[in-house]
Formats: C-alpha cells, structure tokens, sequence
C-alpha cells in the first residue's frame, strides 16, 4: 500500500481516553503525528465518526481535541496485543486544549527520532 500521509508518524505509547460524546474508554496510542494518531483500541467507532480525546502527554496536564475516524480494523480482543494496526486510525479536527504542549511534543519526538 502506498503511503499516503505528507507528515510522519513517531511510534509512541500514550494513554488515553476517547468517546464520541465523554472520553471515557480508556486506550493507548501505537503512532502520532502532528495531524492524527493511531489508537490500538478493540472498541471501534465506524469511519466518519467525531470522537472526544483526552490524551495524556509525559509530565504534563492532559490535552483534549476532537478526531475524525478515518479507518478502522477490528480483530478479536485474544489476538489484539499479537495484530499489527488494530484499532482506529484519526485524524485531528480540533484542538480543545493543550495543542502547544502536544506540537512541543511532537517535535521533540522528531528530533529524538
């Protein structure tokens, strides 16, 4: 499959928790980027869907923003920790609080990468 993101993606594990009206499931990341994330999750919202995330950075206060589902891949709860890319891939529409803190984070990804 061709790659088609203009940006890179920094493999990192973050908490976090995502809802489409509370962020209230809890799950971790697999990759970011300064435009979206990858979120390793059994519990799948369909392609489309605005979710709310709160996703905790190292040492700091939490930053909420709001993705769009882009794609997901469901595999059997069992085997999740065993399948590459299973969960959500999102891109981030809207930044409700904290997006210094995670552009600051990013590019200290990038340049410890």
């Amino acid at each position: 499959m061709v790659e088609k993101r203009k940006t890179g993606r920094s493999k990192k594990r973050l908490s976090l928790r995502f809802g489409t009206d509370t962020p209230s499931r809890l799950a971790f990341t697999e990759d970011v980027s300064p435009r979206g994330l990858f979120i390793k999750t059994t519990n799948l919202c369909p392609p489309g869907t605005l979710i709310q995330i709160e996703l905790e950075l190292p040492d700091s206060e939490p930053v909420f923003l709001e993705g769009m589902v882009k794609w997901s891949k469901k595999v059997p709860p069992q085997v999740i920790h065993l399948v590459r890319k299973s969960g959500m891939g999102i891109k981030i529409t809207q930044f409700i609080a904290g997006e210094e803190r995670y552009r600051r984070f990013i590019d200290e990804l990038r340049r410890t990468s």
